[in-house]
């Protein structure tokens, strides 16, 4: 069966973020998107048979040439976008998908659920809450879909998205962030990098991790004093160290879960 027997999406455009972060928009090809809410997922997919990117390596075992492989990624566009999704796309070096996702180019065919799903959305964020979102890498990716949706600039409303990365070029959206930030003075974009004795230049923004921002005083100085869980929700998204140490610190700030039984404050998207 050949490649294009196994696809139903085209690539209309991929940008690359650094080498191991890309940004793929991906049309669908005879079919229609269903409708879907900002913070969602959708599954890519490519054949066994599709080729590798150099860079990835060797793949282990083997695997039959005309057997689908596919992941769910988090959608970056905005929901109001009905001819393509957008992806934000971290390189698994020994992955069984990014390396081929990662080969694509424009014009190239893939494969894409028709089915698109997830909870992690703003349906229980109560109207007018302040919001703060806390990433990691492609984590930021079902944030920018929200922004880009279904959150406007009111002066009443605090917004704020802290964004930890290993080096300021892992930054993906950050031109757009803030652009953001220029135009809506209650939204506020506070980027991390982990690594900046490895910077090609020299980097005055914050330094360490994300959960250094919480408990240092760059967010309280940004948003005018600690955020209260009496008017705010915190979401977070990305690797699971992350999510544990910010659960850590919000709940010694009185912060508490969102679970099928409990309605707080804090909403959580685990990526693996």
């Amino acid at each position: 069966m050949s490649l294009s027997d196994r696809t139903n999406a085209i690539v209309i455009q991929r940008i690359e973020v650094s080498p191991g972060l890309i940004i793929l928009r991906v049309r669908p090809d005879g079919w229609e998107l269903p409708g879907w809410k900002s913070g969602q997922f959708a599954v890519l997919g490519l054949p066994v048979s599709a080729p590798r990117v150099a860079m990835a390596d060797e793949e282990d075992g083997e695997l039959a040439p005309d057997k689908l492989i596919k992941r769910a990624y988090s959608i970056s566009s905005a929901n109001q976008e009905q001819d393509y999704l957008e992806f934000y796309i971290t390189m698994v070096h020994s992955g069984a998908l990014t390396p081929r996702l990662f080969h694509l180019q424009t014009g190239d065919r893939l494969w894409m659920g028709s089915r698109i799903w997830g909870l992690f959305t703003l349906d229980k964020v109560p109207e007018g809450s302040n919001l703060i979102f806390v990433g990691t890498g492609t984590g930021l990716a079902p944030y920018m879909s929200m922004l880009r949706s279904e959150l406007e600039c009111f002066p009443e409303r605090q917004v704020a998205v802290l964004l930890g990365a290993r080096h300021s070029w892992d930054l993906g959206y950050r031109g757009e962030l803030i652009a953001m930030q220029r135009y809506c003075p209650t939204f506020h974009y506070l980027p991390t990098i982990s690594r900046p004795d490895e910077e090609l230049a020299p980097w005055s923004g914050n330094v360490g991790f994300v959960q250094d921002l919480w408990r240092g005083e760059a967010l309280e100085r940004t948003w005018g004093g600690r955020p209260d869980p009496g008017n705010t929700h915190v979401l977070l998204c990305g690797g699971p160290d992350m999510i544990e140490a910010m659960l850590t610190l919000l709940m010694q700030d009185g912060f508490e879960e969102q679970t099928r039984e409990n309605l707080g404050q804090v909403h959580v998207e685990r990526y693996w």
